[in-house]
């Protein structure tokens, strides 16, 4: 019998939180499911710990090569042959409740997609806030492409709508040939998404909680590095020259596009001040004052003593 979901895990040096996400896959309720997870060339024992199941109730696949999370995120989707499909990052994990909420929902709209709320819980394993508040959800309803770009502007979003963790109909995206792009390692989620609204997917949105999301140690200056931010403008550039955005699209879309210029200036800015480049750096922050604005406080001051030092040397 076809599956009602399958759940897709990319999964590379996850032994520790494999088995947490697997079991939160399995417990679901009121729906049929199936496992794929995918080993993308793990140097720890992930593969051992998706081996432990039994072949029936957690298929896995180990890739020959490492080919990123978009590309074992499309392995796995290459063999899911569930109604819906749902990824689940590997040390994420979903409430019981989440995929019968979100499909009854998505199916009594006639929707391809739908989302829901995420619970942040933090290193210490101690729940945070939930990510978003639920009356935004429930005024948002349902998600157009150009809320969703909006909702993707890089440091100035109020609600980063990319943090969303869509389940899809599988129909749907093999019909319009929609796959994650293998060449982001930072934004192949938003591009997915994206892709899929503008080919004509309506994404309904489920307020009520159902996504465990963990937080990750790393800053955003060490885990978004300036080659993350120049692929994803590269990938907005082909999705734009792929698709046909409205205004109200188009709007988002080019405000997207000056937020990811911003975010290139200050990345190279941090970048050059961790080379002890003061030049550059100072370079950089002439050529746009705006970038400055995204940096913290520590990063700030060691700017000005940069630029003071070299002042001092030059004589000015």
């Amino acid at each position: 019998m076809q599956p009602d979901v399958s759940f897709v895990i990319a999964a590379y040096n996850a032994e520790a939180t494999l088995d947490r996400a697997i079991a939160s896959a399995l417990a679901q309720r009121d729906v049929t499911i199936e496992v794929v997870v995918v080993d993308d060339q793990s140097r720890d024992r992930t593969l051992d710990v998706a081996r432990a199941y039994p072949e029936d109730i957690v298929k896995v696949v180990a890739l020959p090569a490492n080919r990123g999370p978009g590309g074992a995120r499309n392995a796995g989707l290459d063999l899911a042959r569930g109604r819906w499909v749902a990824v689940l990052d590997s040390d994420d994990a979903v409430l019981p409740g989440r995929l019968a909420a979100m499909i009854a929902r998505a199916e009594k709209a006639g929707a391809q997609i739908a989302v829901d709320n995420v619970q942040v819980v933090r290193e210490d394993g101690t729940p945070d806030d939930i990510m978003f508040p639920a009356a935004y959800l429930e005024q948002l309803g349902e998600i157009s492409l150009a809320d969703y770009i909006a909702g993707n502007v890089v440091f100035e979003s109020r609600f980063n709508l990319g943090y969303l963790k869509p389940i899809f109909q599988r129909r749907f995206l093999d019909e319009n040939r929609l796959r994650y792009d293998e060449q982001l390692r930072i934004g192949e989620d938003y591009i997915l998404l994206a892709s899929a609204l503008a080919s004509g997917g309506r994404c309904v949105v489920e307020p009520t909680t159902g996504y465990i999301y963990h937080i990750r140690t790393g800053s955003i200056s060490r885990v978004l590095e300036l080659h993350h931010v120049e692929a994803m403008a590269k990938a907005d550039a082909a999705f734009a020259a792929a698709n046909v955005m409205d205004e109200s699209a188009k709007t988002a879309f080019a405000r997207r596009g000056r937020s990811l210029r911003k975010a290139a200036s200050f990345l190279s800015l941090v970048q050059h001040i961790k080379a002890r480049a003061p030049l550059k750096a100072i370079r950089t922050a002439l050529s746009d004052p705006a970038a400055v604005r995204h940096m913290s406080m520590p990063i700030a001051v060691r700017l000005r003593r940069v630029a003071a030092q070299f002042a001092a040397g030059t004589g000015r």
